[in-house]
């Protein structure tokens, strides 16, 4: 198989994991209700938290700063932070375990009514788990951004997404599709002056 071949068939089965997606009209109705809950969460005062491992964690990463800093066009920042600190991810997995590297800080900073946003591409991540059952026992809103058939992961989200891709890269080509609509459509309700 020649380069270009090869190069022809990724773009072609990532353009068949999209139209997958796109074609469960389940996937449309909860992408509107989770931009709907953050706006809620934001009118509200609350904050948006996000975490995942490797990939997802960069995906994690990418939200918080389209929310903090801008999308489009200029507007108010929104209040989301990505549980990505170096020295709190090495000191927490030091002294009591990876598994808690995103829980401990829920832990001190959530409140109740305040959303996390788990990014997995398998859904049995532990510490991703953990930080998802953390926010729920703080009564935090849990969104699932999720791969493969959701894992354990998808038990412990109020709505979830799963992507049908079969290879990690896939999940998070539609991940983050998802996130970048939820900043669109949260903009729209919250900045609609800006389209």
């Amino acid at each position: 198989m020649d380069i270009l071949h090869s190069i022809r068939n990724a773009l072609l089965d990532a353009q068949d994991v999209l139209n997958r997606f796109i074609q469960n009209p389940d996937n449309i109705t909860v992408i509107a209700e989770t931009a709907i809950l953050m706006q809620d969460v934001f009118e509200q005062q609350g904050r948006i938290f996000t975490c995942g491992n490797g990939g997802s964690m960069c995906d994690a990463i990418h939200f918080a700063e389209e929310c903090t800093g801008k999308f489009r066009d200029n507007r108010k920042p929104l209040p989301v932070i990505a549980l990505s600190d170096a020295g709190h991810i090495t000191c927490t997995a030091n002294d009591f375990g990876f598994a808690e590297i995103f829980a401990r800080p829920l832990t001190a900073l959530g409140h109740p009514g305040d959303l996390l946003v788990v990014l997995s591409t398998s859904g049995n991540s532990e510490n991703v788990v953990r930080a998802a059952e953390t926010a729920k026992s703080q009564q935090m809103h849990v969104f699932g951004l999720i791969g493969r058939d959701g894992g354990q992961l998808k038990h412990h989200c109020d709505k979830y997404l799963i992507a049908p891709g079969e290879t990690a890269d896939r999940i998070q080509e539609i991940h983050i599709k998802v996130l970048h609509i939820l900043i669109e459509h949260v903009e729209r309700l919250m900045f609609p002056e800006n389209y």
